[in-house]
């Protein structure tokens, strides 16, 4: 009865924050179609946002090789999060192409949605059920056929380490314990990319060491595409195969994380790559709204 009353609630939390409704999400394959497997799990050309006079994203151009762990960095206000919006379908771009699983994001929208999840900065997870409610709930969104279930949502809470607190209540659990949880919920259908914005903000260091290692642990198992933004160099250096540093919406350097670091000299490390590249300071930059949502966050996942 519970998980009655409250999945329209969970749903209003969880898909309409990643811009998906309820019947919408019922009428999607649990599974998604290996087609296109031979396209890039990320490609932009061109692509651009604009917000009246701000140009928020601007003309950028990347490609994330499918199975890659991919980093957007840069501070408060150089796109990555109006990036993420576009790639997941979230928010239209002004100009320019991207294609996700090689489906446009514009035109095949829902086709883009079938194969992607998506972990938003904001808390997705319902703090009134357990985890175990949240993920059959996720499950039931996500059109998994019931007989599968109970599978898959035992497999995510034993892979993300929370078996043994299934059947606690979600605000009972540390923040990275609830990061854990969406990420498994992200995951129950399997998509091929998944994007993570700020997957750790607010998590002290031994729960976001806990976080990088499931994630390492998913692409592992399951070959999954992942596109992280972060403003943490060393989450950065330490998760990713390939890195693209944001700069006023657009592109200040790119590489894998040692040959960024080599160019610098001996001895760097990412703060010294993003300081060569943006000027040395980390910009104020950031609407009120923005700023709000980022301290309300980690204050919950503290």
């Amino acid at each position: 009865m519970r998980l009655c009353q409250a999945e329209r609630r969970h749903a209003a939390r969880v898909w309409h924050t990643a811009g998906v409704s309820v019947d919408r999400r019922r009428s999607l394959p649990p599974e998604p179609q290996p087609e296109n497997q031979g396209s890039p799990a990320v490609a932009t050309e061109g692509l651009t946002r604009r917000f009246d006079q701000l140009l928020a994203v601007d003309h950028l151009d990347l490609t994330v090789a499918r199975g890659a762990f991919y980093g957007l960095l840069g501070s408060n206000g150089a796109g990555k999060t109006t990036m993420i919006r576009m790639l997941t379908t979230l928010l239209p771009p002004t100009s320019g192409t991207a294609r996700v699983s090689g489906f446009d994001v514009v035109r095949q929208p829902r086709e883009v949605r079938r194969r992607i999840g998506y972990v938003p900065q904001l808390l997705s997870a319902d703090a009134g059920l357990t985890g175990r409610e949240n993920l059959m709930l996720s499950a039931r969104l996500y059109a998994i056929p019931p007989l599968e279930r109970r599978e898959r949502i035992e497999e995510a809470l034993a892979f993300m380490g929370l078996a043994e607190f299934a059947d606690s209540l979600v605000k009972t659990y540390s923040g990275g314990m609830i990061r854990r949880l969406e990420i498994a919920q992200s995951m129950l259908h399997r998509p091929a990319v998944l994007f993570l914005d700020e997957p750790t903000v607010g998590l002290d260091p031994r729960a976001r060491h806990a976080v990088w290692d499931r994630l390492r642990e998913l692409r592992e198992r399951y070959g999954t595409s992942v596109l992280l933004t972060t403003h943490d160099m060393e989450e950065a250096d330490a998760l990713c195969d390939f890195i693209t540093l944001l700069h006023r919406g657009r592109v200040a350097v790119s590489g894998a994380p040692d040959a960024l670091k080599a160019a610098i000299g001996k001895d760097a490390t990412m703060d010294d790559v993003f300081v060569a590249h943006t000027g040395g300071t980390m910009e104020e930059t950031g609407s009120y709204r923005e700023v709000a949502r980022t301290r309300i966050t980690a204050h919950r996942l503290e």
